[in-house]
């Protein structure tokens, strides 16, 4: 049995069930420009958002080990649609635009993060949003935004901390230990932060785990 931090126990059998469903074929399904572009709310939906360059497309690559899956970038602000990846026929991932930094025009940035915006208020299926967070710097004023705004639309998230390979062990849990202190009375956080990296792989069978047992709860 594998104990998180905030109590929660995965078995080996749900770790290594979540493993087979992040095995199963997936596809990249289509990108939303516009509200009125997504597909129906008839699955299952996990999102992943965070500021701009934080990992989110290394992130999916490394959940479903494919390594050309989303499409990962250096250039901040790359993702400027709501990007949905459906994996085994019945869950979508979805990859939202960054939020913080985008090499775009003002008007231009703001339209693509009010489109994320508008899914994560809009969306009766999605189970969980995962707001990624780089393990180097923390929770920043930008992010506080946004968790602010998820909070208000009372959809359920989770911090995710990315780029722990960077830090040393010690470094890792104090990280840990200051952003969950930080989320801990926010209405809408789910108690427990997973530290990732997507490099290494640490902490992506956990976090596998956390989205199966939050899509199909």
């Amino acid at each position: 049995m594998d104990e998180t931090p905030a109590g929660e126990v995965f078995s080996t059998e749900e770790v290594e069930a979540a493993r087979v469903l992040f095995a199963r074929p997936v596809e990249f399904l289509m990108g939303a420009a516009r509200i009125d572009g997504l597909p129906p709310p008839d699955l299952p939906e996990v999102a992943f958002a965070g500021r701009s360059n934080v990992g989110k497309s290394s992130l999916i690559n490394a959940l479903t080990g494919r390594r050309h899956l989303a499409r990962a970038s250096t250039e901040p602000g790359r993702t400027r649609e709501v990007n949905f990846f459906l994996l085994d026929g019945r869950l979508r991932l979805t990859d939202l635009p960054g939020y913080g930094f985008a090499r775009a025009s003002r008007s231009d940035a703001r339209r693509f993060q009010d489109l994320g915006r508008a899914y994560l208020r809009g969306r009766p299926n999605l189970r969980r949003v995962y707001l990624l967070i780089d393990a180097r710097h923390g929770l920043k004023a930008t992010d506080a935004e946004a968790l602010d705004a998820l909070d208000q639309a009372a959809v359920s998230y989770q911090i995710v901390l990315t780029k722990t390979d960077k830090l040393k062990p010690a470094e890792a849990l104090a990280m840990i230990e200051a952003t969950a202190a930080k989320v801990a009375r926010r209405p809408a956080a789910f108690p427990r932060v997973v530290a990732t990296s997507a490099e290494t792989g640490s902490g992506i069978a956990d976090l596998r785990a956390e989205v199966a047992a939050a899509a199909f709860a």
